[in-house]
């Protein structure tokens, strides 16, 4: 009798030996040469099955060693409705896909439901420990009793339901790859990094859920997320939801002038930038010239200069002086309210504390001083906060009903991310966000192009409104956009 086919998984990979009949299992198989043997992309794993099945061929599967689960959800309230069409969409797609959701929507008990729906060990992965530890306090209220545990953040649990960091994820990822059912992927635009990308290519999950509020990239990667993951199967903008399962809200453009001082200095700065870019043949309007520029300042005294110019002009846009002055109006004119404030660099965010005294978030503010500075602004001992980019996701603050944004207004992603934080809904809830914009700059035109009001390609000498510095490779921030002048 002829051995059976057998598929087992192998470090990230699948090994199909001896060769199966039928012909379809060719498309997914390579012949491996060390061993002999024909092995699969684990991300394969249900393509291949399905293929090989159609045919009648039999394959002895010994390579999911996913767990199945008896989970029962507990909760108090019933789905809202764009909540449940996002679960239906997901499952008809097969369990694959990405569901675009914004900030306070409810992304997380969406993929409760999924989780119960499948009903199989799970790996959620999410880019930052805070996020990690509020999903898994989630988890335990959605799921009493379930086998939970934690990767990251110096935890190494081996649970049924485990919530990992992407990076941790990606460290273990050839251990993890058989053992999960399903992956959903929080934040998933974090996903498409070289290096947090092989979760889930590593993975043999059959069901997979991407999470994101924006999941688009202006590097275009959002199509690797489609492909890992699966295509956007469910949409739903602030504007749909506002007045149901969001708060109502407003948004106001703050238009200051930069002081005659901060003028001149301003276009100096432009001018000796424009000129070494000009003369290198350097075009800030795509993705690639500004990694040109980048390299270029790095090259010569003259392309360093540069860069150091095009810094003090955006530092003089973001952080004039007549930002300070609206601030302190607006700060007055919502007295009663919970105000979060946003600023593109740590400089400008203890500034503001220092001159406003409204405590300080940014990433060098440790962990239990950020602990603490949250809770209590959700308690309402602290009615503001000022952050740089810190909290632009991951961060519970239903309280918040007021954001004022007063640098770093062109990101698409940074303004849905920052709107989602005043969002949470609440009875009789206004939430309005205000974006202070320094005129007749660059900020200007990036705010203006985010919000649609520019139709035609940016000038030759403008950074992209959603282009990675190029500084230094940052996987948990990889994604993350970075608004130039």
């Amino acid at each position: 009798m002829a051995r059976p086919s057998t598929l087992s998984y192998d470090r990230g990979t699948l090994i199909l030996h001896p060769p199966p009949k039928g012909r379809r299992w060719l498309e997914f198989a390579t012949w491996d040469d060390r061993i002999e043997k024909f092995r699969l992309p684990a991300r394969s794993y249900a393509a291949f099955l399905e293929a090989v099945t159609g045919e009648g061929v039999k394959v002895l599967d010994k390579a999911n060693k996913a767990k199945v689960l008896e989970l029962e959800l507990t909760t108090d309230f019933e789905p809202f409705t764009h909540q449940q069409e996002a679960l239906d969409a997901w499952q008809e797609a097969g369990g694959r896909g990405v569901v675009v959701l914004p900030t306070g929507a409810g992304k997380t008990f969406v993929a409760h439901l999924a989780i119960q729906s499948v009903n199989q060990s799970a790996l959620i992965v999410v880019p930052t420990l805070d996020l990690m530890q509020q999903w898994y306090a989630g988890l335990e209220k959605a799921f009493p009793g379930a086998d939970l545990g934690l990767l990251g953040g110096g935890s190494k649990d081996d649970a049924a339901l485990l919530v990992a960091t992407y990076d941790s994820a990606a460290i273990f990822a050839e251990k993890l790859g058989n053992r999960f059912g399903l992956l959903v992927f929080d934040e998933v635009h974090h996903l498409p990094g070289d290096f947090t990308r092989t979760v889930a290519e590593y993975s043999l999950a059959p069901y997979r859920l991407g999470l994101s509020a924006t999941v688009e990239r202006s590097d275009g990667k959002h199509a690797d997320i489609f492909e890992l993951v699966g295509q956007a199967v469910y949409r739903k903008t602030p504007e749909q939801l506002a007045g149901g399962a969001l708060a109502e809200y407003r948004t106001e453009r703050i238009k200051v002038r930069l002081s005659d001082e901060e003028r001149r200095a301003y276009d100096e700065a432009v001018a000796q930038r424009n000129a070494f870019l000009s003369e290198n043949r350097i075009f800030l309007g795509t993705l690639q010239g500004w990694q040109r520029f980048v390299r270029a300042s790095a090259q010569s005294s003259a392309g360093r200069a540069a860069m150091l110019a095009h810094r003090r002009a955006r530092a003089l846009a973001f952080g004039t002086d007549a930002k300070l002055r609206v601030l302190a109006d607006l700060l007055t004119k919502h007295a009663g309210d919970r105000v979060l404030i946003f600023t593109d660099d740590n400089r400008t965010v203890y500034r503001v504390s220092e001159v406003f005294l409204i405590p300080a978030i940014t990433h060098q503010t440790k962990v239990k001083e950020r602990h603490a500075a949250l809770t209590r602004f959700r308690a309402g001992e602290y009615p503001r906060l000022v952050t740089s980019r810190v909290l632009n996701e991951g961060v519970d603050v239903p309280a918040a009903n007021v954001a004022i944004v007063l640098s770093g207004t062109g990101s698409t992603r940074e303004h849905v991310q920052r709107l989602g934080r005043i969002l949470r809904p609440a009875a009789g809830k206004q939430a309005v966000l205000y974006e202070v914009v320094a005129e007749d700059t660059s900020e200007e035109t990036v705010s203006k192009r985010r919000r649609g009001e520019l139709k035609s390609d940016p000038k030759p000498t403008e950074a992209p409104a959603e282009a990675s510095s190029g500084l230094k490779p940052i996987s948990a921030q990889e994604s993350l956009s970075f608004d130039e002048l």
